[in-house]
This record gives structure tokens, sequence and C-alpha cells, in this order.
């Protein structure tokens, strides 16, 4: 791609004011992109934005506030964003939580299953229309190699028999990889293309989380494992790598496409999560 293009591309990025989310848009930043930053907190995402204009000289990053574990909020996300961008040409959906005790959200779901897996779709199918629009377009899933293994219980999709913190976050991102590959088939022939990836195993508050790390032992996994800047790699060669505009529907590691389980191939459990995530997300409804 080049430098021209890259500055008239317009990049929203999830879970954007720390660790890979904030790398990946800083990454962005630098490439000349227009930057959409998606944070929860206003505080620490107006720093966040701040500090990337500053790191960047970037000016044309802006904060969005959102709750992705709130479809009304998700929604209103969508509504904004929609108001105020003409084109949208790569939507990243990296965020994700791993609560050690299940939680509920307002909306009655399960927060792992409400956030790592609803609201990337929800806000994906939102903003769906204005990405083909804006084609060659990209939507980019962080999802892990922790799918590997998962299953998905259509019986207890919300985790209320059996929540298991780190088994329930597999399976959110055996999710992630489910979508991404029903997405693609989807989306062909769109000129608006679908691939999902491993980050690898990041030093953030999440692998502090996975791994159940008390917090005055959280800066311990930095010690040992990637950056968040190596973290963001793969994300931003999907995002704007040029030999990627019709590569779509893969699972890539490391900048390159690797195999994802047999369970995230099944065509069958994709299309019936697909169909079940309508539901739960009102979209099946005019």
């Amino acid at each position: 791609m080049t430098e021209a293009g890259r500055s008239e591309r317009v990049c929203l990025v999830t879970g954007a004011n720390a660790g890979i989310g904030r790398e990946t848009a800083a990454g962005l930043a630098r490439s000349g992109a227009s930057v959409i930053m998606v944070c929860r907190n206003a505080l620490r995402g107006q720093r966040a934005l701040e500090e990337l204009r500053r790191e960047t000289g970037n000016q044309r990053v802006r904060l969005q506030l959102c709750d992705l574990s709130s479809q009304a909020s998700i929604r209103d996300l969508a509504r904004r964003v929609l108001g105020e961008h003409e084109r949208l040409h790569v939507l990243i959906n990296n965020a994700a939580v791993l609560p050690r005790r299940r939680e509920v959200t307002v909306d009655g779901l399960e927060r792992q299953f409400a956030t790592n897996h609803l609201a990337g779709f929800l806000l994906t199918r939102l903003l769906l229309e204005r990405l083909a629009q804006s084609a060659p377009a990209r939507v980019v899933n962080v999802a892990s190699s922790a799918h590997a293994g998962a299953t998905i219980d259509f019986e207890d999709l919300q985790a209320e028999r059996d929540y298991h913190p780190r088994r329930v976050y597999g399976r959110t991102k055996l999710m992630n990889v489910l979508f991404t590959y029903e997405l693609a088939r989807r989306l062909a022939g769109s000129g608006v293309t679908a691939n999902c990836l491993h980050p690898g195993t990041i030093a953030t508050s999440l692998l502090g989380d996975y791994v159940g790390l008390p917090r005055p032992l959280r800066r311990l996994p930095s010690l040992f494992f990637g950056s968040p800047a190596k973290g963001a790699r793969t994300s931003l060669h999907l995002a704007l790598a040029g030999d990627l505009e019709e590569k779509s529907g893969l699972y890539f590691k490391d900048c390159r496409p690797v195999p994802s389980s047999q369970e995230s191939k099944d065509e069958q459990v994709a299309a019936r999560l697909w169909e079940v995530s309508e539901r739960l997300a009102g979209l099946d409804r005019p």
C-alpha cells in the first residue's frame, strides 16, 4: 500500500487505551491513517489519545467511548462512527476481558461471551455497510491460540453450569475464529476481507488475568513474555499489508497464515453460532 493510500485510511480499534490495542492504534497512526480509538474509560482513553498524538505526530487520532459489554453502548458507538465518518477501511476487534468470577452484563449475558465475541459480532454487523462502501476494506479479529482445544456448547453458551475463566476465554476465542471464517464466506466478492490472528503470549493485564496473578505481581509477565508492541505486529500486518487485499478467511500468527483448530473449521457450528449471535444481539428483528 502506498503512503498516500495509508494516509487516506480510516481505521477503528477497540480496547485502544492499553496493551496490544494501544500499540495497534499507535502503529496505524504512524502509518498516517485516521484512527478511531474505542475505549471504555474516559480518563484512560483521553490520556492515551493525548499520548498517541504526541508520540506519532498524527492529530487525526480520535477517541470514542463505548462499554463493549452493553449492546446499547455499541449501537450508540456505531451511530456516532457512521455519522462522523463517510469511510471506514479497517475495523480491528481487539478488546477482550477475562473476569475471574462469572459476571452478567446489563443485557443479562455472561461478560466474556458478551465482550469477547458478541461485541465484535454486533459492531462489525452495524458497520459492515460502511466498510463495503469503502472497499477495499478489512475486518481484523484478535483471537488467540487459546481457541485450540475449545468447543462450543450451545446448551450452555452463558457458562451458567460451569464457569471456569480460562475455559470460557478459550471458547470465546474459538468463537472469534468461527465468526471470522463465516464472515469471510458471506463477504466473498464484496471487497471486504475478514481475517483473525493470535498475537502471541504478550505481557498485558489480560495475561495476568489468564494466569491468575494477583495485582502486586502483574509486572512479572513483562520479564518473560513479549511486549504489547510485538503483540500488535500481526494486527498491523493484517490492517496495512498491501498483499492481503484479496486474502480472507485466514488465521495468522507472526504475520503468517497458520492452521487453526479443527473445531474452528466446522461450517455447521459457525453457521449456528452466527444465527444464535444474531438473535442475542437483536439483529434478527426488523
